[in-house]
């Protein structure tokens, strides 16, 4: 698939997107492949659980900051140096976290990793923005979306196999050779796509007036909060459901990997149609169903939850609730960039550092009731819900949907033959 782009950014080629999807995916990967192996760390290590907790909590500390400060950065200097740069330094990182002798030092290259890292991230959306506009722009940032749902769910999963071969360090040595294998496509195939004319200057200052201008836009806002807290509620259930599936439901190991599987088949189901959907079906409109979707989803489990955790309506409303998440987040994203289309790079940064943050927000408090109480994950991700449905329903307006639609007529025939194939 190649995408013209709206002037005279380079064309999203079908290599291009890859490695944008590389940098996409490589974060979430290195967050939660390493989860499995945490109680081996702590005995190899000599360190408390605390302390290995700390190893996510910092990395999610720094790939949240990182993108704050990423983001607005490339508004002013361009996208392809900045993430040059993040990725070489997060190469290091990642090395470091492969052969560090004690969790002070582990925590510490963990936090330089998320920090670094979070360039990738933050400017694979801004790269999009600046190279596809409306439909176009929305098709891929759907696919970025897919990987970005896919991957914190499968990755336990890959994480485990790993670690039952190669042990905990061989899972950081695995990412130190994705981030490798990222700055090496990132050099040879990403170049840059925002032009000095339309470059926002540089220093403290600049960064600052370009985050309230971004912020200070209604609709954008809206869009933020609508991503950011349906990521919330599938952190709230990523985080509690190896409780909840296995010590409540009583699914054996297996069992749950599989059920993990099918979720992330929901995922990209609704994705792929919300994709094939663009410029057929209004933005605003497959984004308002998939909010009402998760909505009613997680409301529906909350009821489940307290009037007994039964097994197969807990499972259908789990796989529906997943589905509703690939209506939102592509439809989402190009929504909110377009109301931030000249500071691409700082709404992009906002939009990656409230995930983030609300993920490492929510994690802690699914737990709070134990191991054996389902309620805690219900109530996190019933409310996650109605916060996403207040941002879209009373923050935002169609502005940016009529923008992004007037935007991508032109270049509409091309898209469509080229979906079509």
């Amino acid at each position: 698939m190649t995408i013209t782009p709206p002037r005279d950014a380079p064309r999203l080629t079908g290599a291009v997107i890859g490695v944008l999807a590389l940098l996409t995916a490589v974060s979430p990967l290195a967050t939660d492949m390493y989860l499995p192996a945490f109680p081996q760390m702590a005995s190899d290590l000599g360190a408390s659980a605390t302390s290995i907790q700390l190893t996510l909590t910092t990395f999610l500390i720094g790939l949240a900051l990182g993108q704050l400060i990423i983001g607005p950065l490339s508004d002013g200097t361009g996208r392809r140096k900045p993430l040059l740069i993040g990725t070489a330094i997060c190469l290091l990182a990642s090395l470091g976290t492969a052969i560090a002798p004690s969790v002070e030092l582990l925590i510490a290259a963990r936090f330089v990793q998320g920090l670094s890292g979070a360039a990738g991230v933050v400017l694979a959306r801004a790269v999009i923005s600046d190279s596809a506009k409306g439909i176009q722009a929305a098709k891929v940032l759907g696919v970025m979306m897919i990987i970005l749902g896919i991957a914190p769910v499968l990755a336990p999963v890959l994480g485990g196999a790993i670690i039952a071969g190669l042990g905990w360090r061989g899972v950081f040595w695995v990412v130190a050779f994705l981030v490798a294998l990222m700055f090496i496509a990132a050099l040879c195939f990403i170049k840059e796509t925002l032009p000095a004319s339309e470059r926002q200057g540089g220093g403290l200052k600049a960064m600052l007036r370009s985050g309230r201008t971004v912020l200070s836009n209604r609709n954008y806002v809206g869009y933020l909060v609508t991503f950011s807290f349906a990521f919330g509620a599938m952190f709230a259930y990523i985080s509690a459901s190896p409780f909840v599936l296995q010590n409540i439901l009583g699914l054996s190991t297996t069992t749950y990997s599989l059920v993990f599987g099918l979720n992330s088949l929901a995922i990209m189901i609704s994705a792929i149609i919300a994709t094939k959907l663009a410029g057929r079906v209004d933005f605003r409109k497959m984004l308002g169903g998939g909010v009402i979707a998760l909505v009613l989803a997680t409301l529906a489990l909350l009821t489940v939850v307290f009037t007994g955790v039964a097994m197969i309506p807990t499972l259908l409303l789990l796989f529906v609730f997943q589905g509703s998440l690939g209506f939102i987040y592509g439809n989402a994203t190009a929504l909110a960039l377009g109301e931030a289309r000249h500071h691409a790079g700082t709404g992009s940064a906002f939009l990656g550092a409230f995930q983030f943050i609300l993920g490492a927000a929510v994690s802690p408090l699914v737990g709070l009731a134990g191991e054996h109480d389902a309620r805690p994950m219900a109530i996190a991700m019933a409310l996650a819900a109605l916060i996403s449905a207040a941002g879209f329903f009373l923050l935002t307006g169609k502005g940016a949907t009529e923008a992004l639609d007037a935007e991508a007529e032109p270049a509409q025939p091309e898209m469509s033959e080229t979906a079509a194939r």
